[in-house]
């Protein structure tokens, strides 16, 4: 069952991006070759009647794309002009290229949105829930309902950065700012070194109030500041890892997601909702970063061609975005070895 949600979700998560850059190709009257769902040999076509687009699911079901005309290095003569990408205004292929990750964070809003209407929306503030006596946070002077305002300096407000500061303070001493009935505490918390499961964890005896809303105007609410929270909170990863406060250790690939997706079935529907949300806005903030091989790159491109006033050579952008793609396999590979390394341990 693991293997069904963890393909069911890759799956959802990559058609509804390929559809978005699918539908706006159409709109912009672009010629799209093939629309797949997976990479690798393809297991399985079919075409539509009065319409020139393969649709195809390939055997790796990690990843997809949509082929369209004009993208190739090797201009292909038997498409008409006017329907290839590069012909086309600078607004359709904007729209074209940003629509995959569009649709990625609609997806999150509209799962985080079902999500809250189903069992509540969680109020996303770092605010002191339980303190547990045999830890340092019980004699540090903690309360109950402290409201935490930042970490080592360090914006810690909502639960999201909260979690994400303590993984990077992960077993050292922090200095906690909060907030207690309008006057600003500092708090100095050591963790405690503990064996859970034959690995080394630090606590620091605290939990967040899990206080949730009902309603339709508060869990559209919610469905917004989460998804945003968590854009936030990838930013901040981003720099953590670029300035070595973070190791790509911390990051996880396929195999890491695989035994994450276990443990979210183990609790149930919403827990596999909630979890394609995020996996949806990690997705859409990926593609979004300016690199080669990602939708960024491509939109980065279409900007400059933009500036330039002529398009940029397509063989230098196609070499390019091939030694990107190349590195990128070269992390993912990394980042595996390090899933697979965590699972044995």
């Amino acid at each position: 069952m693991t293997l069904i949600y963890f393909i069911l979700i890759l799956g959802v998560i990559v058609l509804i991006h390929e559809f978005g850059h699918f539908i706006f190709a159409k709109k912009a009257g672009i010629y799209v070759y093939e629309f797949s769902i997976g990479m690798g040999p393809r297991i399985f076509k079919w075409t539509r009647k009065n319409d020139e687009t393969e649709y195809s699911i390939r055997l790796i079901p990690i990843g997809g794309f949509v082929q369209m005309a004009g993208e190739e290095v090797e201009d292909d003569k038997s498409i008409p002009k006017n329907k290839k990408f590069g012909t086309k205004t600078f607004g359709q292929k904007f729209m074209t290229v940003i629509a995959g990750i569009m649709n990625n964070f609609i997806l999150a809003i509209l799962l985080f949105f079902i999500i809250a209407l189903i069992s509540g929306a969680p109020q996303n503030k770092a605010i002191i829930g339980e303190i547990s006596e045999d830890y340092p946070a019980y004699t540090s002077g903690l309360k109950t309902g402290d409201r935490i305002l930042k970490i080592n300096g360090k914006n810690a407000k909502t639960y999201d950065t909260l979690a994400l500061e303590l993984q990077v303070n992960n077993g050292k001493k922090i200095e906690m700012e909060v907030d207690r009935n309008g006057k600003t505490k500092t708090i100095n918390l050591t963790p405690k070194k503990e064996k859970q499961d034959g690995q080394t964890v630090y606590k620091y005896g605290f939990t967040i109030t899990d206080e949730v809303e009902t309603g339709l105007f508060a869990s559209l609410k919610y469905a917004f500041t989460k998804t945003f929270s968590l854009l936030h909170q990838m930013i901040l990863i981003i720099a953590y890892l670029v300035t070595g406060n973070l190791n790509l250790t911390a990051l996880s690939g396929p195999v890491g997601i695989y035994s994450i997706v276990g443990t979210a079935a183990s609790s149930g529907i919403l827990s596999i909702l909630s979890l394609t949300a995020l996996l949806s806005v990690n997705v859409g903030f990926i593609n979004l970063l300016p690199l080669p091989a990602f939708d960024g790159g491509r939109l980065l491109f279409i900007i400059i061609e933009k500036i330039k006033g002529k398009p940029v050579d397509p063989r230098l952008e196609n070499t390019i975005h091939s030694i990107g793609f190349f590195l990128l396999m070269a992390l993912m590979l990394l980042i595996t070895y390090n899933d697979i390394i965590r699972l044995i341990k």
